[in-house]
């Protein structure tokens, strides 16, 4: 029995790696597929960003252009109309929120 919590909160704890915009991600997200996406607006009162994209499998979104929170409210500052990006996306608490996300190369 020990063994086996010993194994579940093993895997259950965050594994950290270092992407370019100095911020941490858990394991589940790293294994996340990345989707490409146009930032159309940043709307830093209301903490989103406004992302045109693609297919999201990870929520089961089709292609849209749709507001999404952000896991980190400093990448607002960070990004702009016209970039583009590789992102997750993820559900919390019924919203899609960016999860990760890296500039396109």
């Amino acid at each position: 029995m020990r063994l086996l919590l010993a194994l579940m909160l093993s895997l259950s704890l965050p594994a950290f790696a270092q992407h370019d915009h100095g911020a941490h991600k858990p394991a589940a997200v790293q294994s996340a597929p990345l989707s490409d996406g146009l930032v159309k607006k940043i709307d830093k009162a209301a903490g989103e960003i406004v992302i045109q994209h693609g297919q999201l499998d990870s929520i089961g979104m089709p292609p849209m252009t749709m507001a999404f929170g952000v896991a980190d409210k400093a990448w607002l500052g960070k990004l702009k109309a016209g970039d583009k990006i590789r992102f997750a996306a993820e559900m919390k608490g019924g919203n899609a929120i960016v999860s990760h996300y890296e500039m396109a190369k």
